[in-house]
């Protein structure tokens, strides 16, 4: 190894081959995990429990006839398994996610206080509509901010995360299609900076997809919109702010020439973080908006959940939201309208989403993060969002390629490109190289539109030291990979796993433990 003259310090990244090798495996505090199936015995409890009696099964046929599979493992064994595991993991508590306003966001523990109050926490679906008032009230107080906050007419709270938002959406334009004898309109458009469950959205509702490119800048080609509009035109879906991170200054002008001609305007609300208290939608002419209350208002939801997607309404599409809703009386008292109850208030709406109300704990949580900030607050929110995302661009656009930085303020997120690394270096050795500085990597091959694409999102929460650490980091990986450091081809370097082969990962994913193939996808 080359040393610097002022000391052993080496002129590149160490890598764990230039240290001896420990007994267990472990490197100091990165310790080397065993899977639960290696620490225990299938043969084995991890408590001693005495031999069952022999009684007559009550379970008529349906006991189990092999084995359950599971390691024995003792409750100090098993705590620590899954706690040395939770120590591999990067968190929103650990520091910055590169791809916050999407994914995660800072989730004020008075949020997670007020989620688990009991009435909240520990109430069923199922239980009387008298004794649970409080509930019904959150949601019916929170389908009230999010109307003034969109500017919209109603709202249906039960779609459970975005795409199924975006799903219920849809499924109201098509049922006011129908019901004024245009279901034949069976086209939907969607602008290539739109957000990627956009399309998979209407193609799964039975729409047909057709691509709107867009301009050099980033943003709609508002001209091609309006020349493929036409009676075959149900619907356009947007993304405001679009993936480009961007806000369609066009956007009016492109819902008064969809509604001209016959069709309604769907706006992915997944980037409200940007602009909630500053545009309300329903003043730019969108008809249905979902809005990602697991982004906006807190509570991240990497790992697969738990998300709440509540869809906005304009007049023209109110008529056929889903059941159930909340009415307030009066006297105060709350019902839930559902399909027995309904009776002819709300005859035009095209069914149920789920079979319940909606997400409570995520409810809660969002009504909770609201109220602490108020209609200020929010509003701040959004500019130190934005204030946030202009300063990682600005300081890094000198190092790499920011293809629309010239569009303008970016809103919610920065955006760079792969240009300008040598052969054979991509934005994957990036990623990868900013494990090794301790952070999650960003978003990376998204948008579509922006070749080795790298989208960075810093929250409001995020203080300029914090934003200038991440900086420097990606700043340093950036100007290896333009150097050709090679030592990147090989990173992460000071992860618990090397580099794997993603392509084989994919297509021939590991995903069950077996005894007699006990490999990992690597």
């Amino acid at each position: 190894m080359t040393l610097n003259p002022s000391g052993w310090r080496p002129e590149r990244p160490a890598t764990p081959a230039d240290f001896a090798a420990t007994t267990t495996g472990n490197r100091a505090l990165m310790l080397e995990e065993a899977l639960i199936f290696e620490i225990g015995s299938i043969e084995t409890c991890g408590v001693d429990l005495e031999e069952a009696p022999d009684t007559p099964s009550k379970l008529g046929g349906l006991e189990r006839r092999a084995p359950i599979g599971l390691p024995g493992l003792s409750e100090p064994e098993t705590v620590r398994h899954y706690t040395r595991l939770s120590r591999q993991n990067y968190a929103i508590d650990l520091g910055l996610f590169p791809l916050g306003s999407c994914t995660m966001k800072h989730n004020p523990r008075l949020n997670e206080k007020m989620a688990r109050l009991p009435g909240f926490a520990d109430i069923h679906p199922l239980q009387p509509v008298d004794s649970v008032q409080g509930a019904l009230g959150v949601i019916n107080e929170l389908a009230v901010w999010l109307i003034e906050l969109t500017g919209m007419h109603g709202v249906a709270m039960s779609p459970k995360a975005g795409a199924h938002g975006e799903l219920c959406g849809i499924l109201c334009i098509r049922a006011a299609l129908e019901a004024r004898g245009e279901g034949h309109r069976k086209v939907i458009l969607v602008p290539e900076s739109a957000h990627g469950t956009n399309p998979a959205t209407a193609a799964f509702a039975g729409y047909s997809v057709e691509d709107i490119p867009a301009t050099p800048e980033g943003r709609v080609d508002t001209a091609a919109l309006k020349a493929r509009l036409g009676p075959d035109v149900a619907a356009v879906m947007i993304t405001n702010p679009n993936t480009c991170g961007l806000f369609e200054r066009d956007l009016k002008e492109i819902s008064d020439a969809v509604h001209a001609a016959g069709g309604y305007v769907y706006c992915d609300g997944a980037n409200f973080n940007a602009i909630v208290g500053r545009v309300r939608p329903g003043d730019l002419g969108v008809d249905a908006m979902h809005i990602n209350l697991h982004k906006t208002f807190s509570t991240p939801h990497g790992g697969g959940g738990p998300g709440s997607g509540p869809v906005v309404l304009s007049e023209a599409l109110s008529p056929f939201g889903p059941l159930p809703f909340t009415e307030r009386y009066a006297d105060g008292h709350i019902t839930l309208v559902e399909e027995e109850s309904v009776g002819d208030r709300h005859p035009h709406s095209f069914g149920r989403m789920t079979a319940f109300h909606g997400q409570m704990g995520m409810f809660t949580r969002a009504l909770t993060y609201i109220l602490s900030h108020g209609a200020d607050g929010l509003r701040q929110v959004a500019e130190d969002a934005v204030l946030n995302a202009n300063y990682v661009l600005r300081n890094l656009e000198g190092v790499l390629d920011a293809p629309f930085a010239a569009s303008g303020p970016c809103m919610h997120e920065a955006l760079f490109s792969d240009d300008g690394f040598p052969e054979g270096f991509s934005t994957l050795d990036v990623a990868k190289g900013l494990i090794d500085e301790g952070f999650h990597p960003m978003t990376v091959y998204f948008p579509l539109v922006v070749h080795g694409a790298m989208l960075v999102e810093p929250t409001e929460t995020e203080s300029k030291a914090a934003l200038d650490q991440f900086i420097g980091a990606l700043r340093s990986v950036a100007e290896r990979a333009k150097a050709g450091d090679p030592t990147l081809k090989s990173a992460p370097h000071f992860a618990p796993r090397a580099r794997l082969d993603e392509t084989l990962a994919a297509r021939k994913p590991v995903l069950v433990w077996k005894e007699a193939v006990a490999q990992a996808a690597e």
